[in-house]
């Protein structure tokens, strides 16, 4: 008998209890059922660890929001560390999944799969529940591996998620990675994807609370559509190595700048500094730094409900459970619904391109396609943390958008006829609506428009503007930055210096006033001490 076989026939034994256990703890979920069925519920699985109290309780409640049929919840016996050897993976995870696929009739194949890969499946989307590892350890030696010929990728760890990915080839080569066909729909047109692909997302975060809220968030922000500003932190990269990365970043933003989502884009090389002011955050794109650190160091962000944020770095989901640790899980613990991460280095050509991932995602498509249509390869380091049905922007076009995002949708208009019909007709628009509304969101936005048009003093008018009708001060104070900055860099230090001040003045107490006399300090040094005498 061969080993998957015999893998298989012991997975049966270890999933009878879990699955009847299932049965007996989501029975309600057959109560959602009842409603006409989402087509991307009813394809889609949910794996949890039957020794986690909190990772059954989580599957059941994610099953219940997305009407998940009950038997496509799946218990696992696995260990609760986020690391797993290659030997652990394919016998407590792997093998059991591929097992379930089969007897359930989600799969189908021509084949023994042993010897074959899936030719008929009814299963496109895998939910990994917290408590499930996330990432396999790299092994010396595996009966049937082969090196590949670029020495850099002849590796064989990987994440959890992006080796599922590919469960449906049952390869027994686990160096290198796998081409993904998927990759920037570079199927034919209108070929669908191959049915052994799994999207593969884990509901994952450093405690189960936060895994639940991110779950309400996402469900919640589809009904109305995710509004907000969009902060993109480029590096200004001209050449070198890295330059491929900050192209995505830059791209990026001038998409969701043409589409209409007011963008804060910072070119400089660091981060955004220390204490700035990021709320309203619907969106965040930046690079590269392996902790937490510039604006997110002191935690002073405010991301909105259903808000989805990617830090860029090699190791930025090494792991989850600490919230201190890379920076998928503290961009989670901060209020983020989603991100996407490396659990060990991926080489920048082998994440996920972050301006396809924008494209998809701004255009319609669920999470875990825009993913995985961004990511080149499968088995490979790349994770995918998040609900995999959520569509942030399902709703975003709605003619008669929700009252909350009266501000966001009229700016979306104005800047979408300024992209279509030119300046002439869109900047009167977004000014009356500005007005109208006393929005300093639609002013701010106006300002941003203003300042890529290389109109500096039309920007400066407009931020003014828009601190009058801000009622927030971290608002008020980012619209001040953006003019100072700009005042800076053309020299005009004393103006800069005074709105400096008069922003401290104003908010005194507030947190972002911390990077206010950073700059004050830079623009007003201390005159030096007088020497010291001696005798």
């Amino acid at each position: 008998m061969t080993h998957a076989k015999t893998q298989r026939r012991k997975g049966i034994t270890r999933l009878f209890a879990p699955l009847r256990l299932c049965v007996i703890i989501f029975g309600f979920v057959a109560r959602c059922n009842a409603a006409a069925p989402d087509p991307d519920a009813a394809a889609t699985v949910v794996v949890f660890n039957d020794a986690d109290n909190a990772s059954v309780c989580l599957a059941g409640y994610y099953a219940e929001k997305r009407g998940i049929p009950m038997d496509h919840l799946i218990g696992l016996k696995c260990t609760l560390e986020e690391c797993v050897s290659r030997a652990e993976y394919e016998s407590t995870i792997a093998a059991p999944l591929r097992e379930t696929f089969l007897s359930r009739g989600w799969w189908k194949t021509e084949a023994d799969l042993v010897n074959g890969r899936v030719d008929v499946s009814t299963i496109r989307y895998v939910a990994l529940v917290r408590g499930i590892p996330l990432k396999i350890a790299a092994t010396p030696a595996w009966e049937g591996d082969q090196s590949v010929t670029t020495p850099a990728l002849n590796r064989n760890e990987a994440a959890v998620d992006s080796e599922l990915a590919a469960l449906g080839l049952n390869t027994r080569q686990i160096s290198g990675a796998l081409e993904n066909p998927c990759f920037k729909n570079r199927l034919r047109p209108n070929e669908p994807p191959p049915p052994w692909l799994l999207r593969v997302c884990r509901l994952d975060a450093a405690e189960p609370a936060t895994v639940r809220r991110m779950i309400d968030d996402a469900v919640a922000t589809e009904k109305t559509g995710l509004w907000g500003f969009a902060y993109i932190d480029s590096r200004g990269l001209t050449e070198g190595g890295h330059l491929e990365g900050d192209q995505w970043m830059r791209a990026v933003a001038a998409d969701l700048a043409s589409h209409g989502m007011p963008c804060v884009h910072d070119s400089a090389p660091a981060l955004f500094p220390e204490y700035y002011p990021i709320s309203r955050a619907a969106l965040y794109f930046g690079w590269y730094s392996g902790e937490v650190n510039g604006a997110f160091k002191q935690k002073n962000v405010h991301f909105l409900p259903g808000a989805i944020a990617v830090h860029l770095h090699s190791f930025s989901a090494g792991s989850l459970r600490a919230p201190l640790n890379g920076w998928c899980a503290p961009l989670l613990d901060m209020g983020a619904a989603a991100t996407l991460g490396n659990v060990f280095e991926p080489y920048l050509a082998l994440t996920n391109h972050l301006d396809v991932f924008e494209q998809r995602l701004r255009a319609g498509a669920n999470f875990a396609d825009a993913a995985y249509t961004a990511q080149p390869v499968l088995s490979w380091m790349n994770t995918v943390i998040g609900d995999p049905l959520y569509r942030p922007f399902k709703a975003s076009v709605m003619a008669r958008p929700p009252k909350a995002a009266a501000e966001y949708a009229a700016y979306r208009d104005g800047a979408l006829l300024w992209a279509q019909k030119g300046r002439a007709a869109g900047e009167p628009a977004l000014q009356a609506k500005g007005r109208a509304l006393k929005s300093g969101v639609i002013l701010e936005g106006l300002g941003l428009l203003q300042l890529a048009a290389k109109d500096p003093e039309s920007a400066l008018v407009s931020w003014a503007q828009a601190r009058r009708y801000y009622k927030e001060d971290a608002d008020c104070i980012r619209c001040a930055l953006h003019a100072i900055s700009l005042l800076r860099e053309s020299g005009k230090t004393a103006p800069a210096l005074a709105l400096t001040r008069e922003q401290m003045k104003r908010f005194p107490t507030a947190a972002a006033t911390a990077r206010l006399r950073v700059i004050e300090s830079e623009l007003a040094p201390p005159p030096p001490a007088p020497p010291s005498s001696r005798q």
